[in-house]
């Protein structure tokens, strides 16, 4: 019975008392209505408009009649609000049950701080220890995978009931012994979905002989990566474009041995330099609008007075761009036509553009070469056909992916540098016949197809065939069935999401309860 309710400050305070004439000993069951005393349980309750509830319950302790009974006296409970020895009530301990199932650790006291709770991440996981675990069911097809415990040093075995995707258990290691009793404790195991682990598959030889082994879809498809990498790295001097290999030019003479007139150059259109000066004349003709004079103008603006005057007196920008050394000649003014004619064919490399002048009679330093080869690129970019060489990760992608999915950049490159190395190119023929067989699942041309690789010189996909061969009627069982593990992959990058949320809190026992009980 509810007697009042106030506001005291942040909480709302609820007053109530039990009023049941009987209460039943929860030892005997034997219902007493003798009260023995009388106390004040202090319980939190969900919060009312972001505001925590805090209810004065007074409750009874009755004597139990039943003189047999261990039990002299006890606390009455009052269905659906307490239960014993809580300081919650029984909403909120459910609330905050279900939070820790699904979040635990600091995102569930983060969750559990805005719905007005106070809650620590301990107090998260307490009530997750004192569940029941669910009944294990054995699933006709299971998935087998590892997962870490702590990456680099322990390990466990997941176990996946494919068909509804939900974890069945968790086992401690991933030794042979320990998921063969696991499979010999629960018959019934018809499908074995794993990776292909040797001591995953000796567990599954032992302890369920008669199941049908389906092997990995996602190692499948990442091993010949992997052996495409190698090959690639094998080769990798050949990726890049070679340079023009053939002899320079012989040197024509020059129609005159006198430097040729100096030609007046415009003024450079971008640079840090033109870009500064260009900003600087608008802001000062600005002001010049505005009505300021000179020394107003250069106190705002930070410039010397003499460099707002000149500014001042340009009508644009470009008269203050040209200076006097803007016509003088330059040492390498014979040449630039034959530089930019050569640029034009394509050579942009400044040390062979130097050698190329050099043996043509030009006196001076490859600075000077770099420094205008450098002006051509800013004023030419897209006439640049220089680009970096593709990295092994590009290659291997290109090799590995479907053909038209690739740009036509990427097809190009790609072609070339097969043409360059016909070990790549013969590797590709062999990668993308058993993309298609994996894509088309003709699984029974599988072993023909690792004769044809096995016959060839490619020596970065001897090993891969090879492994395939020891685990053939696996991966044939996955290229003829409808079984995959995909469900098993989902589950390990969940593993990994709820041990970062118990921080460091989680042993084998309680990540092993959570994960079967967020299912």
């Amino acid at each position: 019975m509810i007697e009042n309710v106030v506001v005291d400050g942040e909480l709302v305070v609820v007053r109530a008392r039990a009023s049941a004439e009987r209460a039943a000993c929860p030892a005997c069951r034997t219902s007493s209505g003798r009260v023995h005393s009388r106390y004040v349980r202090r319980l939190a309750d969900t919060a009312v408009a972001g505001r925590p509830v805090v209810i004065k319950l007074q409750v009874r302790r009755f004597r139990c009649r039943d003189r047999a009974c261990q039990r002299t006296t006890f606390a009455e409970q009052v269905d659906g609000l307490t239960f014993r020895h809580g300081r919650r009530s029984s909403g909120q301990q459910t609330v905050l049950r279900q939070v820790a199932v699904m979040l635990a650790g600091r995102a569930g006291a983060r969750l559990a701080h805005t719905l007005a709770v106070r809650a620590s991440r301990s107090t998260l996981l307490r009530p997750i220890r004192r569940l029941l675990e669910p009944e294990v069911h054995t699933p006709r097809v299971l998935g087998v995978n590892e997962f870490a415990l702590r990456k680099g040093h322990n390990c466990g075995t997941i176990l996946v009931h494919i068909d509804t995707r939900r974890p069945v258990d968790l086992l401690p290691d991933r030794t042979t012994a320990t998921v063969a009793a696991w499979l010999a404790g629960h018959p019934g195991v018809e499908v074995i979905c794993r990776d292909r682990s040797t001591a995953y598959a000796e567990a599954g030889r032992l302890g369920a002989p008669d199941a049908i082994h389906v092997a990995d879809r996602w190692h499948i498809w990442k091993n010949p990566a992997e052996a495409v990498e190698k090959a690639v790295i094998q080769h990798r001097t050949l990726l890049r474009e070679p340079e023009n290999t053939a002899p320079v030019r012989a040197a024509e003479p020059l129609k005159s041995p006198e430097p040729a007139p100096p030609s007046l150059d415009e003024p450079r259109q971008s640079g840090r330099l033109s870009d500064r000066v260009r900003e600087q004349h608008a802001s000062v003709h600005a002001l010049l609008d505005e009505g300021l004079g000179l020394r107003p103008i250069a106190c705002r603006l930070g410039l010397a007075r003499n460099t707002v005057r000149r500014l001042a007196d340009a009508a644009t920008a470009d008269e203050v761009l040209v200076g006097r050394w803007t016509g003088r000649t330059s040492i390498l003014d014979p040449y630039k036509p034959y530089l930019h004619q050569r640029w034009t064919e394509g050579c942009t490399v400044a040390r062979r553009l130097f050698e190329e002048v050099r043996e043509r009679g030009y006196p001076g330093g490859e600075s000077v070469v770099k420094r205008h080869v450098q002006r051509l690129r800013e004023a030419f970019p897209h006439d640049d056909p220089s680009r970096k060489a593709p990295s092994v990760r590009d290659v291997t992608s290109w090799i590995t992916r479907r053909p038209d999915r690739l740009d036509d950049d990427q097809a190009q490159q790609l072609k070339q540098i097969l043409t360059r190395c016909p070990a790549l190119d013969r590797t590709a023929e062999h990668i993308r016949a058993f993309t298609e067989l994996m894509n088309d699942r003709r699984g029974r041309e599988l072993g023909r197809s690792i004769e044809r690789v096995q016959a060839d010189d490619v020596p970065a996909l001897h090993s891969f065939v090879t492994g395939l061969g020891q685990d053939l009627d696996a991966v044939v069982a996955w290229l003829s069935l409808r079984y995959s593990s995909g469900a098993v992959e989902d589950h390990n990058n969940k593993i990994k999401m709820i041990k970062r949320q118990m921080f460091g809190r989680a042993n084998f026992d309680l990540l092993r309860k959570r994960i079967l009980l967020a299912a």
